[in-house]
C-alpha cells in the first residue's frame, strides 16, 4: 500500500507467478458460523490510515469481544512483503489496494475480497502552482510521480478523463514523499501524491492548490482487505468475526474520532496533529454500507473502473471478474 514514511503502494506479481488457481471458495456455499474456529488469525497491514480500525479494535479489545482469541496483527514496510507473505501462506489474510488484488487475482493467487475497508476522497490528488489551472494544462509539462503505483493511476485516469494520455506530459519520476517537495522548490510544476505530503506541500505554498482528487471516481484510490480461500473454507467463522470485529471498531472510532485518530497515529509512527488532514481525506466503510456497495456500486461501476485504470497504468495484464473476486456472503451474513 503506501505509507507515511514514502512506500506507496506497488503491485507484486512474482509471488504468485506459477501457483495453480485455486477452486472458486465462497463462503455462501455452507453455512457461517456465528462462533469462530480456534486458533490465531494473522492479518498483514502496512502503515496506512486506511487499516486503521484494525488498530482501534486490537487496542480495545474488540477481536476478543467477537470471540477471537488470538489476532495477530503482522506489520510490513513494503507491498513486495506482504503480497509474499500472503502468496506463501504465512497470512491469512491482507489489507491491500483493490488493483493490487486485482493483480493478485490476475496472477493467480486464490484469494477474495471480503469487505471495503475505505475510498481516498482528497488524501490522494495531483497537486500544481497557479500557473496551471486544469488537467488540459499539464500538456507538454513535467509532472513527478511514482511510477507503478496509486499515483501512477491517478494521473493517467486524469488524463483520459480529459482526452490525453501520459505521452501528452513528461514524467518525472520519484517517490510520493518527494513529488511536492519537488513542486515546492519549482523543479516542477505538477505533482502527484497524498496525504500527509498534500497538506505539507500547501502549507509551505499558498499558490499550490489541488487540482485533481482520488474523490473525483470514489473507490478508484481504494483499500480491501482480501483473504486466502483455503481459509475461507476452513476458517469462515473467523472471517466473520473479523468483519464484526472492524465494524465494531468503525463505531467506536465515530464515537470518540480524537481517541481512535491518537491509536491509528501512533500505530503508524506519526503524530496525530500531522495527520489530521489526511484523516479528513480518508472514508471508512462500514458493515451497513459493505452491505450495500459489495453487490452495488462497488461491483457494478467502481470494479470497472480501477479495472480499467490499473490497465491503462499497465499494473494489470490481465481480464478479472467481481464474480472471480468478491465474495459478500460474510458482509451479509454479520450482524
Amino acid at each position: 500500500m503506501r505509507n507515511l514514511a514514502g512506500q506507496f503502494r506497488a503491485l507484486m506479481m512474482a509471488a504468485a507467478i506459477g501457483l495453480a488457481t485455486a477452486p472458486v471458495a465462497h463462503a455462501a456455499d455452507a453455512a457461517i458460523p456465528t462462533t469462530p474456529e480456534a486458533g490465531s488469525f494473522k492479518i498483514g497491514i502496512e502503515p496506512w490510515l486506511g487499516y486503521g480500525q484494525w488498530h482501534v479494535a486490537d487496542a480495545k479489545g474488540l477481536f476478543k469481544t467477537n470471540g477471537l482469541s488470538d489476532v495477530q496483527i503482522v506489520n510490513f514496510a513494503e507491498d513486495k512483503d506482504i503480497n509474499a507473505a500472503l502468496a506463501s501462506g504465512q497470512l491469512d489474510a491482507a489489507n491491500i489496494a483493490t488493483h493490487t488484488a486485482m493483480g493478485m487475482v490476475a496472477a493467480g493467487l486464490p484469494v477474495k475480497i471480503v469487505l471495503l475497508l475505505d475510498v481516498s476522497m482528497t488524501a490522494d490528488a495531483i497537486i500544481a502552482g497557479k500557473d496551471v489551472t486544469s488537467i488540459a494544462d499539464l500538456k507538454g509539462k513535467q509532472v513527478a510521480f511514482e511510477e507503478g503505483t496509486t499515483s501512477d493511476i491517478l494521473l493517467k485516469y486524469a488524463l483520459a478523463k480529459n482526452g490525453m494520455s501520459v505521452a501528452d506530459v513528461q514524467p518525472v519520476p520519484m517517490p510520493a514523499a518527494d513529488a511536492g517537495g519537488a513542486l515546492i522548490a519549482g523543479r516542477v510544476p505538477v505533482a502527484v501524491t497524498y496525504e500527509p505530503y498534500l497538506t505539507v506541500a500547501m502549507a509551505q505554498n499558498k499558490d499550490v492548490k489541488l487540482l485533481f482528487t482520488a474523490g473525483e471516481d470514489p473507490g478508484l484510490i481504494s483499500d480491501v482487505l482480501v483473504v486466502r480461500d483455503e481459509v475461507i473454507k476452513s476458517r469462515p467463522g473467523q472471517v466473520l468475526a473479523m468483519i464484526k470485529s472492524w465494524d465494531a471498531a468503525l463505531k467506536d472510532y465515530n464515537a470518540d474520532t480524537s481517541g481512535g485518530r491518537a491509536i491509528i497515529a501512533k500505530a503508524v509512527g506519526s503524530d496525530v496533529k500531522d495527520l489530521n488532514t489526511a484523516f479528513d481525506g480518508v472514508r471508512y466503510y462500514s458493515l451497513a454500507e459493505n452491505k450495500t456497495a459489495l453487490t452495488g456500486d462497488f461491483t457494478t461501476k467502481t470494479f470497472a473502473d480501477v479495472e480499467a485504470a490499473a490497465k491503462n497504468a499497465k499494473l494489470l495484464q490481465a481480464d478479472v471478474t467481481p464474480e472471480q473476486m468478491i465474495d459478500p456472503s460474510f458482509v451479509k451474513a454479520a450482524q
